[in-house]
């Protein structure tokens, strides 16, 4: 087998299976059934403790969180999650620090050592790669974010000590089903019989309790088992977390940062796991916690930038709410893959910009055209316009931008990554 670095592997996986996205654990499960013999030569590769999250929004936000946690009290921790924003790498980090291109490279190789012609896609091999490469370390935690949906996403290859659901809302409709309770049921798939799951949707679609019920899982849901409680002061809250059925505060919690929903989450898989916290070390991990592409503020050339990769109407709602009011004017750079619910997400920052600037996202073949995201716009009343490329929108943002105005980009994780590489390249 020729040596390859990761730029070459990256290039054959990309093209190599014929769908981007293809549900399935079949192809897959075949593949990690042959590897679990490899890793190590010890036979079954050995399993710390694990946590799997799906949900519509919030999943990288919940994982950041609990590996603040983690770290924060002395525990190894691998973590998996896609996609990425500069460097491939960034999707496998061991104790916070992504891995080097060298031990991917291995993992990829020795996947396809075992695969015999099974067609994987691209984060199919990534995914495994991920396993494989925990595999081969001493973790005590491995949290792993669900691609697409749940139940058939590769990572349900993997039973879970801890299953968490963050959030159930339209999108990614062609793959998991039109409505809410469709949706649900896709996520609940990484649910397992008597293991804990934690659910952070507060208002779950009719029908959702009895997907629950027939998951077997050990149900927890927001708002109703633990709670987000207000301290006097509004910079800060209380976790109220179960466990045993012991009720376990954890008080002055940064509202600042991940949203509050997301920590508490966080908090509550945890401590379902049975692992001793802190109330102060949670306290102290969490302050500052960020994540990137997420309610990510920059200054660029002097202009207040906000970067978030809301891309379906529920997070741009949430978006929306975390807009700065400014006495300036705010700027939209935004772009959007075809399959969302573009039309949604504008009617819910509309009020909010002064002016949006789109262009095509250049390195994925579901882009939504620039055309028809400004026809949309169009019925909205607010100013816009069409630009060549992502970047090109905004360094035409910046230029027209003063030291009172914002810019905000949103709509994907690939539009969020081209600004990113522009201010990258800068600093």
């Amino acid at each position: 087998m020729p040596n390859r670095s990761l730029g070459e592997w990256l290039s054959i996986l990309e093209s190599r299976h014929p769908s981007e996205i293809d549900l399935g654990l079949e192809r897959v499960s075949e593949v990690w059934s042959r590897l679990n013999s490899k890793v190590n030569g010890t036979g079954e590769i050995a399993k710390p403790m694990t946590v799997t999250v799906a949900g519509t929004n919030g999943k990288g936000s919940c994982i950041a969180a609990m590996q603040a946690i983690l770290l924060g009290h002395d525990y190894s921790v691998g973590v998996f999650t896609s996609p990425h924003f500069l460097r491939y790498n960034e999707r496998i980090c061991i104790a916070g620090v992504p891995v080097s291109d060298e031990v991917i490279v291995s993992a990829f190789t020795l996947i396809e050592s075992v695969r015999r012609g099974v067609s994987l896609t691209y984060f199919e091999f990534n995914a495994l790669a991920a396993l494989v490469i925990f595999g081969q370390q001493k973790l005590d935690v491995v949290l792993l974010e669900v691609g697409l949906g749940g139940r058939l996403d590769a990572i349900n290859i993997i039973d879970p000590d801890i299953s968490v659901v963050t959030s159930i809302d339209l999108d990614h409709q062609d793959w998991l089903g039109d409505t809410r309770i469709e949706i649900a049921a896709e996520k609940l798939g990484i649910a397992r019989a008597n293991k804990p799951l934690i659910i952070g949707e507060p208002s779950p679609p009719a029908g959702f309790d009895a997907l629950v019920l027939k998951t077997g899982a050990i149900a927890m849901q927001i708002g109703r088992d633990f709670s987000i409680l207000s301290d006097t002061l509004a910079s800060h809250f209380t976790a109220r977390t179960q466990f045993d059925g012991k009720l376990l505060d954890f008080p002055s919690i940064e509202t600042a940062g991940l949203l509050s929903q997301n920590k508490i989450l966080a908090i509550q898989a945890l401590v379902s796991m049975g692992i001793g916290l802190n109330p102060e070390k949670v306290a102290e991990s969490l302050k500052g916690a960020l994540l990137t592409g997420r309610q990510q503020r920059a200054v660029y050339r002097g202009v207040n930038v906000l970067l978030d990769v809301a891309h379906n109407p529920a997070a741009a709602s949430v978006l929306r709410q975390n807009i700065p009011a400014i006495k300036g004017k705010t700027y939209a750079v935004a772009s959007v893959l075809a399959d969302k619910d573009w039309a949604g997400m504008i009617e819910q920052v509309a009020d909010r910009l002064d002016e949006l600037l789109v262009a095509e996202i250049s390195d994925n073949p579901r882009a939504s055209t620039a055309q028809s995201m400004l026809d949309m716009v169009y019925t909205t009343g607010l100013e816009a316009c069409r630009c060549d490329s992502i970047e090109d929108a905004f360094l035409k943002a910046i230029k027209v931008a003063s030291a009172d105005d914002q810019i905000v980009v949103f709509g994907s994780f690939h539009t969020v990554s081209s600004v990113l590489k522009v201010i990258s390249e800068e600093v």
